[in-house]
């Protein structure tokens, strides 16, 4: 029972952090204006033509996707899901707000190098996140069950088209808002790509080197 109770304090103690930190790294990225991921990008697009707190519309977007997954397949909501659901959008909120009052008019070697501390850091929280294995994004569970329910395709290739989905929406959205098409690429520009490429890479370098001893340690302790 302490073996357990341990193991699984430690599970949900990644989640929390894991998506903390996620969610900074938004901010940072955001900051940086010079591109997003794929669903942030859409998220983006939605928080320019929609005039309520980002931290709101991205927990009643989240809670939609939610709703889907509840229907039509459970297996991949766990507590993370919710954890992410109810303090990502808010956190990255702050964490902009507060960038914009320390960095008010940031030069682009300023951006540069937001971007690249945007990356590491996010790549970072999604290794606890996702060693933790206590459930999935409302949007990673879209294409999950796309590819494994539905049998839609491979994973990656169902992943490739709603973040293909995402980018087009955020950038019609964000032109829908007012916005030029020359400042479409704080949304989805090089940053889009270098997430797309540099991602998998680090997380798993992150998985090997602090996530997956970090659980083990745990699990040795209550031994």
């Amino acid at each position: 029972m302490k073996k357990y109770l341990i193991k699984n304090c430690r599970r949900i103690g990644m989640s929390l952090l894991g998506v903390i930190i996620c969610a900074v790294s938004v901010g940072v990225f955001k900051r940086a204006a010079l591109g997003v991921d794929p669903f942030q990008s859409f998220m983006s697009g939605m928080d320019a033509l929609i005039p309520i707190g980002f931290g709101t519309l991205y927990m009643i977007v989240n809670a939609v996707l939610l709703l889907f997954s509840l229907i039509v397949d459970r297996h991949n909501i766990g507590m993370a899901t919710f954890i992410n659901l109810f303090l990502l959008g808010y956190i990255t909120q702050f964490s902009y707000e507060f960038l914009q009052w320390l960095i008010p008019e940031p030069s682009m070697v300023i951006r540069i190098i937001c971007l690249i501390v945007g990356i590491v850091v996010i790549c970072f929280g999604s290794a606890l996140y996702m060693t933790a294995d206590l459930g999935v994004s409302t949007y990673d569970a879209v294409a999950i069950v796309m590819s494994g329910k539905w049998h839609w395709g491979k994973f990656k290739y169902i992943r490739i088209a709603t973040d293909l989905v995402c980018v087009i929406a955020g950038c019609g959205l964000f032109l829908l808002a007012g916005h030029e098409i020359g400042e479409i690429p704080t949304i989805a520009g090089v940053g889009t790509i270098v997430t797309a490429f540099f991602m998998g890479p680090l997380i798993e370098f992150f998985n090997e080197k602090v996530a997956r001893p970090m659980l083990n340690s745990g699990r040795e302790e209550a031994i």
